[in-house]
């Protein structure tokens, strides 16, 4: 039976949010100190009202509780879902005074595009936004590309005794090192050292194509953090195509992939077993996915004008493809062109490339290439038992992380999260079909904003009805936290608010 959360849980959980709304003022220092170095007072003013805000309302949630204790499943489940959401409001405070957001909301779902890493953007002349602002939209992609538990616990933020709860509650189930600060510590210093490489790498293509040097830094600075962790916010309202340069291309189709591979590969590397990343299942999987969806998304575009020389063919293909299977959201094609240049069939490529998306452990979002495999793996072993004598018993293994036997709970746990996308994927186009869109573009926005895959057909746009934005900021929701933690949370909630029933027999 359920419990209801009592007031003490509610303390607990008021105390660990406003932990992490302190933490967003520190956030919030970033983009404080950049616009004083690029002398935008304006932005400066809000940062430093927003952090001091932030300051207040974090100090108030943790006098909720002082005595220090292990939170309970049901505490850091609470937490961790609530957490996106409630940061998400505390972020799109300066970002709506910026004056680029029609609405509040629009800036809110700018937030939690952000923080979840979709990618998808509502704001008006993103051009002209200032240097603090576009700084602040890619530290939330780099927050939230990491995960918020995993960057608290990193910096020692909940101290020892709840890291392995949260950790867990935010979706992770596998650990890097065995100690999960560790783990947390090792996740934030690989995406350091490749977010720097990348910076210096993209900084010199910048200023080699005619960029002024300052600029070129913090266009490298914010094509690397969102590259890596796959977010796909761009500092200009082209994306990708603003460069026109192949070389940047490459550097980010290569930075696109690093971040769609699982941090657990990272430290199998490390321990130089390279042999465990071919053997992987995932690795395996993601090799026959992009093949096949390479394939048939190059076949279906060949006989197109934009696609017509091989040249065109590669650039522009191959950079959309890793773009939707990592579920960055970059696009080197205009908006107008997804829908009115590319084949129905290269149209339904990217959005099957989005929904099932990179590996689990990764940056990347959608139902991931693990549980595909695994799914595969349970229809082998289904088949083997069909054809096997009464008196056999099958066993089906795999590799990941070291040999496996395929259990029927983890074969569950694939099969329940892959129906639950399925369904939300489908209700998402029901939505936005009845707000009058076509049906192709309902389905593919839908996807999108589910998979945090961000790449958008226009149906996402500043002012767009409320109650189909709303439904996008559930979606974005529930598909960064792979529904398990958010249907859990709910329960709980519901639990707690609906009035129990008398027993029977009672006075």
């Amino acid at each position: 039976m359920w419990q209801r959360f009592t007031l003490y849980d509610l303390r607990v959980i008021g105390h660990y949010l406003g932990t992490l709304i302190m933490f967003s003022a520190l956030l919030m220092a970033v983009p404080l100190t950049i616009a004083l170095l690029f002398q935008e007072w304006e932005p400066a003013a809000r940062y430093l009202s927003a952090a001091g805000g932030a300051l207040t309302l974090g100090s108030l949630l943790r006098f909720l509780r002082v005595e220090p204790c292990r939170l309970t499943r049901r505490q850091a489940l609470a937490v961790t879902g609530l957490a996106w959401i409630v940061l998400a409001l505390v972020y799109s405070v300066p970002l709506y005074f910026s004056g680029h957001y029609l609405t509040y909301l629009d800036a809110l779902f700018d937030g939690v595009s952000g923080l979840t890493t979709t990618g998808a953007s509502v704001v008006v002349d993103l051009d002209h936004l200032s240097n603090a602002d576009n700084m602040f939209r890619f530290m939330m992609h780099l927050l939230g590309g990491l995960g918020l538990i995993v960057v608290a616990l990193s910096i020692g933020l909940f101290g020892k005794r709840a890291g392995a709860s949260l950790y867990t509650s935010e979706g992770r189930r596998e650990h890097v090192v065995p100690n999960v600060i560790q783990t947390t510590q090792f996740i934030a210093r690989i995406t350091a050292v490749i977010i720097s490489l990348a910076t210096v790498l993209l900084s010199l293509m910048c200023v080699v194509a005619g960029m002024e040097p300052a600029r070129a830094v913090m266009h490298a600075l914010w094509m690397a953090i969102s590259g890596f962790v796959t977010g796909g916010f761009a500092p200009a309202a082209q994306s990708i195509l603003y460069y026109h340069s192949f070389p940047i291309e490459l550097v980010l189709i290569f930075l696109m992939i690093l971040g769609s591979v699982s941090f657990v590969m990272y430290a199998e590397a490390w321990k130089g077993r390279v042999g465990a990343f071919f053997r992987d299942i995932e690795t395996r999987t993601t090799a026959i996915w992009i093949a096949a969806m390479t394939v048939v998304f190059t076949a279906s575009l060949a006989a197109w004008p934009l696609f017509s020389d091989l040249p065109a063919l590669l650039r522009r293909g191959l950079f959309m493809v890793i773009s939707a299977y990592s579920t960055t959201g970059f696009q080197t094609i205009t908006t107008n062109q997804l829908t009115t240049v590319l084949s129905s069939g290269a149209f339904l490529s990217l959005a099957l490339l989005m929904a099932v998306g990179g590996s689990a452990g990764s940056t990347a979002g959608g139902i991931k290439l693990y549980r595909v495999g695994i799914i595969f793996k349970s229809i082998v072993s289904t088949v083997k038992e069909a054809l096997a004598p009464d008196s056999a018993r099958v066993v089906v293994a795999y590799n990941h992380v070291g040999r496996r036997i395929l259990s029927p709970e983890v074969v569950k746990e694939a099969m329940t999260v892959f129906i639950l996308y399925v369904i939300t994927y489908a209700l998402g186009a029901l939505v936005g079909i009845a707000h009058g869109h076509e049906a192709t573009q309902a389905i593919f926005e839908s996807v999108a904003m589910t998979s945090n895959g961000g790449i958008v057909t226009g149906v996402v746009s500043p002012g767009m009805p409320f109650t189909l934005e709303l439904f996008y900021i559930f979606q974005m929701w529930v598909g960064r936290l792979e529904f398990v933690t958010l249907l859990a949370l709910i329960v709980e909630v519901g639990a707690s608010i609906i009035p129990r029933r008398k027993a029977r027999g009672a006075s």
